[in-house]
């Protein structure tokens, strides 16, 4: 009779939310193309955002803090060092894990949309470029080059015949990213927008004491 260990029902736990992020993201890039296709195509994604975007930044921050926290079981209680690419990604993920916290608690969307959107997107490509390195043989790898290096090319472990390390990150960088692209500011902030654009346009149209007519 097989033991299951919990380092094994954390990781095909790891492994579920990994396949149930790259789903939403399908579903939310479907959304997005059938959007641009026909008005009640974009009226439904214009009603899926809304419901989305107060709670997204709040979501992609738990979603890097759980990858953080994976990767950290996977070194110090499973005894996996990482690899190169793996540092990479950590470089990419574990400040989102603070920065992201900040600002959802302060409701700074645009600064994360500015500022953290490059971090995971880069953070993205480096786990699907590790992710391949892993399924085709044979292909040259920077970890490689160095003595003692831990291969990027190995798998640490394979569940479901298809998730390794590098896919669990790739679904938590896709997640975020389109988590950061759906989020947008509160509609106050758009109305006071609106209200100072309307106050400046009032004041522009008022006549000054140049435009009296002069006295005959």
């Amino acid at each position: 009779m097989a033991v299951i260990t919990s380092s094994e029902v954390i990781n095909t736990g790891y492994a579920v939310l990994a396949l149930v992020a790259d789903a939403l993201v399908v579903v939310a890039a479907i959304a997005f193309i059938v959007s641009r296709t026909s008005p009640s195509g974009r009226e439904w994604w214009g009603r899926l955002r809304d419901g989305i975007s107060p709670f997204a930044l709040h979501i992609a921050w738990i979603v890097a803090v759980l990858a953080t926290f994976g990767s950290l079981f996977l070194q110090f209680e499973e005894g996996q060092q990482p690899c190169d690419f793996c540092w990479f990604q950590r470089i990419c993920m574990y400040p989102l894990s603070l920065l992201l916290g900040i600002a959802a608690f302060r409701g700074e969307v645009q600064v994360a949309k500015r500022y953290f959107l490059g971090l995971s997107m880069v953070g993205a490509v480096i786990a699907i470029y590790h992710y391949q390195l892993e399924h085709v043989p044979h292909e040259a790898s920077v970890c490689s080059l160095v003595p003692g290096a831990v291969p990027c090319n190995v798998a640490v472990f394979n569940i479901f015949g298809f998730i390794s390390v590098p896919f669990l990150s790739m679904a938590a960088f896709l997640r975020i990213t389109t988590l950061l692209l759906v989020a947008r500011p509160r509609r106050e902030e758009y109305d006071d927008e609106e209200e100072v654009d309307l106050i400046e346009t009032d004041s522009d149209d008022e006549p000054g004491d140049d435009a009296l007519p002069a006295p005959a």
